[in-house]
């Protein structure tokens, strides 16, 4: 972890530079983020250009850190081209299933390099189950795999409660991106991770069945 290779500075640094762009520029924020009746009416692009604009230096920082710490498992295993593919498919999956989820609300917005940077954060976990992860105020170290499946409970929990201004949704397809094309690259998971696939695939299942069911 937290290895800086070229590819994962040219994303830090696309995303320092448009978010700090649309810090200054109301305008511009306004015009790429992702809002729903907006991408309904045709602004594709929203889609993609919101994951490259954040609320504050703040929220920045936080994806940042965290894509820093983990790019580099995936650029290890897959290489660059491969963790470009999974970082932008991460995004597009959170944006996909923010649609998804708030269809009808047509004001509803949101932004942020949450959704890839959390597919960058499960394909990390899904490649290498073993590592640990230290949290704030959390002196223990925590199994990767075991804190994959708590985030993504707590990301159903999210959705379901509208807890916080956070976009559950967008972690939670991002994270899906990240599950699915890292088993796409990297199949032989199936031979040698079998056991945690299934066991990461758990919040996923039981989200498409609360969905199902109407519960969410």
């Amino acid at each position: 972890m937290g290895n800086l290779d070229i590819i994962t500075i040219v994303i830090i640094a696309a995303n320092v530079i448009i978010s700090y762009k649309g810090f200054g520029d109301f305008s511009f924020f306004e015009k790429y983020k992702f809002q729903v009746g907006a991408v309904q009416r045709g602004e594709k692009i929203r889609m993609f250009s919101s994951g490259f604009l954040h609320v504050d230096t703040q929220h920045l920082l936080f994806n940042m850190i965290t894509l820093y710490f983990f790019s580099g498992v995936i650029v290890d295993y897959l290489g660059q081209f491969n963790f470009i593919i999974i970082y932008f498919a991460s995004l597009m999956f959170g944006s996909l299933l923010s649609l998804y989820f708030h269809k009808n609300e047509y004001y509803y917005s949101a932004v942020g390099a949450s959704g890839a940077v959390t597919g960058v954060l499960y394909s990390a976990i899904l490649l290498q189950p073993g590592m640990s992860l230290y949290l704030l105020f959390v002196p223990i170290p925590i199994p990767a795999y075991i804190f994959g499946i708590g985030y993504l409970l707590y990301s159903i929990y999210g959705m379901k409660n509208r807890v916080g201004n956070i976009g559950h949704d967008a972690h939670f397809g991002g994270a899906v991106g990240g599950y699915v094309f890292t088993l796409l690259l990297y199949p032989s998971l199936f031979q040698s991770n079998l056991l945690m696939i299934v066991l990461l695939a758990i919040p996923i299942v039981l989200l498409y069945v609360l969905k199902k069911a109407g519960k969410i």
